[in-house]
């Protein structure tokens, strides 16, 4: 049961913007999931959550697995210094970077581990994302934008 409510955690704080256990908790109890917050403050401390700044000054809880004592402001930075533009060819999204930062930009957003993003190949300059459908590169480039506006 664990493993599905982490599971389950990871996917709903990619599709929406929770800014408190409340609020995930809430959202677990609506997908099935009787939990407390008490469970949920485990479960994040577990998956190493962390939050972000979102729209208007609000938070919201992340997911990002980097090596031990990474922190999110890391990758973060690392997107905000390297990226110059993005584009979308349906469910494709294509980032330039900086000449030389493509791998380190794509390197970020692995770790960030946004659930809409299938998988990135980097070049030099060009990152190219496979998005699970249309509607979610739309998702991406506005949590991107997001992040590198911060």
């Amino acid at each position: 049961m664990k493993v599905e409510r982490h599971s389950k955690i990871v996917e709903l704080i990619g599709k929406y913007e929770i800014e408190t256990q409340e609020e995930l908790a809430e959202k677990l109890n609506e997908a099935g999931f009787n939990v407390t917050q008490a469970t949920v403050s485990r479960d994040i401390r577990e998956l190493k959550l962390t939050k972000i700044q979102a729209d208007g000054g609000r938070q919201r809880y992340v997911v990002l697995e980097g090596p031990k004592g990474t922190s999110a402001a890391k990758f973060i930075r690392v997107l905000q210094d390297g990226f110059m533009s993005m584009d979308m060819a349906q469910n494709i999204l294509v980032i330039k970077t900086v000449s030389g930062m493509a791998m380190a930009v794509a390197a970020a957003l692995d770790a960030i581990h946004f659930h809409e993003i299938v998988g990135c190949i980097a070049g030099d300059d060009t990152i190219m994302c496979a998005i699970r459908s249309v509607d979610d590169t739309i998702i991406v480039m506005e949590k991107i934008k997001k992040m590198v506006e911060a």
